[in-house]
């Protein structure tokens, strides 16, 4: 898998399972937490091309994914492909 970037904020537990997540399953990411950035949403837009509304905003390589439920289930599809 390609290494993947993490929008957040410690504070958020969503954002500390995405974090939990890939570093249970050996992902390379980047952690950036928008409160010691100082960072607001609108930031992070900027950053990522698309409204943000809530965190974690999560990419894959270049891809957007989405939150923390939907980069889950990228990566059970990623881990599934990957094991046939």
């Amino acid at each position: 898998m390609e290494p993947v970037t993490i929008y957040g904020r410690t504070s958020c537990p969503f954002c500390v399972m995405a974090k939990n997540l890939c570093e249970s399953r050996g992902v390379p990411f980047t952690w950036v937490d928008m409160i010691e950035r100082g960072m607001s949403k609108q930031d992070i837009a900027d950053e990522i091309g698309r409204p943000v509304h809530t965190v974690p905003q999560i990419l894959v390589g270049s891809e957007y994914v989405g939150g923390f439920d939907e980069f889950s289930a990228y990566v059970r599809r990623h881990e599934a492909t990957t094991a046939q």
